[in-house]
């Protein structure tokens, strides 16, 4: 932890703390480990034949979470339990240990306990979606702790809202999702869709780093983002009402978007101004007619554009991704935020087919819209420049490559530090070898 009254450098680590209780997702539970979320060759728990562990340490350091539910694994073998339920299990037996007794310190006088985190239960209450998912939850608890005591439903509908509301996606450093964890100290943390602050997992250790130089640490003044911010200020809006219940009232969500964030082209192919749909008649710039044809066209590659993005929330698919961008060419602007978000899913499925001349191409396009939206210091920036680098290299083209490594050297030794793992075993070695 900071001491509050010194000058806090962009990069510095504000806060690191262990999670109250987390959970692997069962999507990750065969490749990763289930105590130290690490990827690697690993061990099957002999009991439940569920759990893996990447050796015997973990296996013992995770024990004393995984006695109690490796019986009810065991007893609904073949079915896998739904992370909520087991996540909700697990604490509900945390707090049957005393953990509402726990204290995480975030600065040296101050901390947080159980008790301070928000369920927002009247929010869930008239919240149909939550509300269903809790009664199926109540099903699979009461099925899978069939031999524990459970709380009453109050008392489990606010553990579900505290677990709905607080709880953190433990992501790798590539920012893929492992898990859920809830952390008491960070849970202080408000949002803003401009953070001073990113959270930064090391196994399930939580690291929250400043992404701005600070004068010193008002934790009121420390803000992280809760959701993706790649998104108009009206989506995040509706994100973060959905979710979390309140409106975001940060300096960019009271400022208009930029006007290419949704943009059309300008049906000029020799113009690259941006055009406002339904807004204009002419092109500002060159004067070109915006006619009828042109604006029903626009909205039906943004329909068919955000039909794709929904479909394709966990899995790039290739081909899907160029049918979306071969019809949102002359149509959508370079800059508009569901061009952009084509654009990253295809980048990413090009480097898993092994394209990796094309995946150089989309990744260009990326780079200016990323660094727009995402701003100077951004996790996914940093990454973008890191594979783009690696990509450069692996086709013999070093100096190009080069300068997409320093690039990301700027932004991940911010944003993940010069201790990290994909800074030590990634971006070091190409320095050094480079």
């Amino acid at each position: 932890m900071k001491n509050p009254k010194e000058n806090i450098p962009a990069g510095s680590i504000l806060l690191s703390e262990k999670p109250f209780v987390y959970c692997l997702s069962s999507k990750v539970r065969t490749e990763n480990c289930d105590f130290c979320f690490k990827k690697g060759m690993l061990l099957k728990c002999t009991a439940c034949q569920y759990v893996y562990y990447c050796g015997k340490a973990c296996q013992k350091e995770g024990w004393s979470v995984h006695k109690a539910e490796c019986r009810n694994l065991k007893r609904i073998a073949p079915r896998i339990i739904p992370d909520a339920a087991r996540m909700l299990a697990r604490l509900v037996r945390r707090l049957h240990k005393n953990g509402n007794q726990v204290r995480s310190y975030y600065s040296e006088m101050n901390f947080r306990m159980y008790k301070d985190l928000m369920s927002h239960y009247p929010d869930m209450k008239n919240d149909a979606k939550r509300m269903e998912h809790f009664q199926s939850l109540l099903v699979v608890l009461e099925e899978f702790m069939k031999e524990e005591i459970l709380p009453n439903p109050v008392d489990l509908m606010g553990m579900f809202g505290r677990m709905c509301i607080n709880s953190f996606n433990i992501c790798n450093e590539e920012q893929q999702i492992l898990g859920t964890g809830i952390y008491l100290g960070a849970s202080i943390l408000d949002h803003s869709c401009e953070p001073n602050a990113v959270a930064i997992f090391e196994g399930t250790t939580i690291h929250i780093r400043a992404l701005k130089t600070m004068q010193y640490l008002n934790w009121s003044e420390v803000f992280i983002s809760y959701i993706d911010i790649l998104n108009t200020t009206k989506d995040r809006i509706e994100d973060l009402k959905r979710v979390y219940y309140f409106t975001c009232q940060c300096q960019k969500c009271l400022t208009p978007d930029p006007k290419e964030m949704l943009a059309a082209c300008c049906p000029n192919t020799n113009c690259d101004n941006a055009i406002t749909p339904d807004g204009e008649q002419n092109c500002s710039k060159c004067g070109e007619h915006i006619n009828e044809e042109f604006l029903v066209k626009f909205r039906e590659v943004t329909e068919l554009t955000d039909l794709h993005i929904q479909r394709m929330k966990d899995l790039a698919y290739y081909d899907a991704c160029k049918i979306c961008l071969e019809k949102q060419v002359g149509v959508l602007h370079k800059s508009n935020i569901k061009h952009v978000k084509t654009l990253d899913l295809t980048f990413e499925s090009c480097i898993c087919l092994g394209k990796f001349e094309e995946a150089i191409i989309i990744g260009k396009k990326l780079e200016g819209p990323f660094h727009k939206y995402y701003g100077k210091f951004h996790p996914l920036t940093g990454l973008l420049h890191l594979k783009m680098g690696k990509i450069l290299i692996h086709l013999n083209n070093i100096d190009e490559g080069m300068k997409q490594v320093k690039n990301a050297y700027e932004i991940l030794k911010v944003t993940h530090g010069i201790q990290s793992g994909i800074f030590r075993d990634e971006l070091l070695p190409l320095l050094r070898q480079y």
